[in-house]
């Protein structure tokens, strides 16, 4: 069984309005997660999809959904998010378990709600990818030059960019090995991890790669928000 955590517990901090998480900004006539959300229930290859929200957002989200994406209302569920990442992970995980019935095959894959404009290629690619290989991240290869400072005044060190890779969503997993790798971290392992894949390196499991794309794009700034809105309309 497949399934789609779409991770939507993000702030509008750095949007300028930390009232309003960013995935609720419209882009064109619909919020960004509508976009997002259109994507996995088009694919229609999941037994379920999950948005994981903001407890105080939950209503509202249900909402935008009935009235933006009727025809998938009944695909989607929504509940509330954790205090971390991998917290609303573990939320996600629980939910198909119990109310879906995954079993140990089961793949998910988790994706940023600001991220609309994956492609049904990056998400046919992560299950295939999480099925072979129990783990998968989506990827592009570094353009820019990366420079390392441990004190944030001089340079430590440049890493050579052609083995360096920006790292995307979807990550996609085995859902057991997932919850597995998630539930031996330690609380210390767990304060300074914020990304689900490095928790799989740290426990020294593979990660494949899953070739992503530039225009792949996260929506945290307004100036993000304007970049999406002109590749919207190209």
């Amino acid at each position: 069984m497949q399934f789609a955590a779409i991770l939507a517990g993000g702030s509008g901090v750095r949007m300028g309005n930390p009232n309003k998480p960013k995935q609720f900004f419209y882009l064109g006539d619909k919020p960004i997660l509508v976009h997002t959300l259109e994507k996995f229930c088009a694919a229609g290859c999941f037994d379920g999809i999950l948005v994981l929200t903001p407890a105080t957002w939950i209503q509202q989200t249900k909402d935008i959904i009935a009235k933006h994406c009727s025809q998938y209302a009944d695909q989607v569920a929504v509940i509330a998010g954790g205090a971390e990442r991998n917290d609303t992970i573990m939320n996600a995980i629980r939910y198909f378990e119990d109310e879906c019935q995954a079993d140990d095959a089961s793949i998910i894959v988790t994706h940023d709600a600001v991220r609309p404009f994956v492609s049904l290629r990056i998400i046919e690619d992560n299950i295939a990818a999480a099925l072979a290989h129990g783990a998968c991240d989506t990827v592009v290869p570094a353009t820019d030059t990366i420079v390392e400072s441990l004190d944030g005044e001089l340079i430590s060190s440049i890493p050579n960019r052609s083995v360096l890779y920006q790292g995307q969503t979807p990550q996609s997993f085995n859902m057991r090995e997932l919850r597995e790798t998630l539930e031996s971290l330690t609380p210390e392992e767990s304060a300074i991890l914020t990304d689900a894949c490095k928790a799989f390196v740290l426990r020294g499991k593979k990660v494949a790669l899953v070739r992503g794309d530039v225009s792949n794009i996260k929506i945290t700034y307004p100036q993000d928000l304007r970049v999406a809105e002109a590749m919207l309309e190209a």
